[in-house]
């Protein structure tokens, strides 16, 4: 009997690569409130939530901001990233990528997506991958962002499957020590092979066919 019945994949980072979208939302918000913003900072926001990553660029911001203030330019954000995304299609995704899950499909495992993204459901449609997936936990209605194992928790119980029989594939730090946290094995590939305790490393998408 093998070791996993099902796979849960974040999206960005491993599926498909929207960061630049992000970095130019937010640079916006950024340039608008004259507050440095650059590649670097941008990397912290990786795996977070929307309000967290505000409050990350907000941190040299020597404005108070109330509750409604910063709600608003979360959702200012998300229509910038939202308009950027409008461009993406299927040929944004890597040949391998569409390749392994249609083997992982052949192999019958059960597939879910464990995203902070409350897009994620947009970009799945816009790039032709929702088709392989069983289940979404995404940002909507999360009450806890990575590293709290929340998302991946909802996305098992949505396959009916306990953390021990899923594999969470993820490129970000907190994704890994999510998975950590909700007693999960873990594939990472990019920054995620760095984490200490992540089970696998994976150099390309395609060797996850090899541990699995």
């Amino acid at each position: 009997m093998k070791k996993y019945m099902g796979i849960i994949f974040d999206l960005d980072g491993v599926l498909c690569i929207t960061d630049r979208y992000h970095y130019q939302a937010w640079k916006r918000i950024a340039d608008t409130l004259k507050i440095e913003f650059n590649e670097a900072k941008n990397h912290r926001l990786r795996g977070v939530s929307r309000m967290e990553s505000l409050d990350i660029i907000l941190e040299n911001y020597d404005k108070p901001l109330s509750v409604e203030e910063k709600i608003a330019l979360a959702e200012e954000k998300n229509r910038y990233y939202r308009e950027f995304l409008e461009t993406m299609s299927e040929s944004d995704i890597e040949d391998a990528v569409f390749a392994t899950l249609d083997e992982l499909r052949v192999r019958r495992y059960l597939l879910a997506i464990g995203s902070s993204s409350k897009n994620a459901g947009f970009i799945l449609e816009k790039t032709g991958l929702i088709k392989y997936f069983d289940a979404i936990s995404d940002g909507n209605g999360l009450n806890k962002s990575k590293p709290d194992p929340e998302v991946f928790l909802r996305a098992a119980d949505d396959l009916r499957l306990a953390p021990e029989k899923c594999l969470v594939v993820e490129d970000a730090a907190a994704g890994i020590m999510a998975a950590l946290a909700g007693g999960f094995d873990s594939a990472g590939i990019g920054d995620g092979t760095a984490v200490p305790g992540v089970t696998y490393r994976l150099e390309r998408f395609e060797e996850l066919l090899e541990v699995v």
